[in-house]
């Protein structure tokens, strides 16, 4: 695929379940917007506390679930050191590969989730590309072939939130 490569290094965000195993492996694997769990499972992290909430926030109304009713949650830092992954992290990058700008519909996820394992079965560890909640956030697709990914390590403790976090400025859902 015509893509550029970047490295990665420095601190990325994650959200789960409080009390949850930081390196939880759901089965089956679920499917998300660049992959498709039955193929290749993935981490997604987000380059910042408050494109993690937005996104978050993004699901859930996709969802139609209360943010009441998803607490507790935990915020996790993580340590990425990836050297090598695609990027497409603006509209002229995504458009080299056949993509339009990301929306939150689940309709694109398709093109995106084939894009996505293209990427991966050409020996792509990972991609980072924009926020769909925050456009002016990135997030980072990590492919996961085992439960502890190399370049991803997390670092306690979590901030457990019991109650919704501020809603992030500049969120679309």
């Amino acid at each position: 695929m015509d893509v550029e490569s970047a490295s990665i290094n420095g601190i990325w965000w994650r959200q789960i379940p409080g009390g949850g195993d930081v390196h939880h492996e759901p089965e089956p694997p679920a499917d998300s917007r660049w992959q498709r769990g039955g193929s290749i499972d993935a981490l997604y992290f987000a380059e910042g506390e408050e494109t993690a909430w937005a996104e978050w926030y993004r699901a859930l109304a996709e969802s139609g679930l209360p943010p009441k009713q998803a607490l507790p949650r935990d915020l996790w830092r993580w340590e990425i050191a990836l050297p090598r992954v695609a990027d497409l992290s603006t509209p002229e990058k995504l458009a080299r590969v056949g993509l339009p700008a990301p929306t939150p519909a689940r309709s694109q996820w398709l093109a995106f989730q084939q894009v996505g394992e293209a990427l991966w079965d050409e020996g792509w560890p990972a991609l980072v590309a924009p926020s769909v909640a925050r456009p002016e956030g990135a997030v980072l697709c990590v492919f996961r072939e085992a439960r502890i990914v190399p370049g991803t390590t997390p670092m306690p403790p979590p901030r457990t939130h019991d109650e919704p976090p501020r809603v992030p400025q500049g969120m679309t859902t």
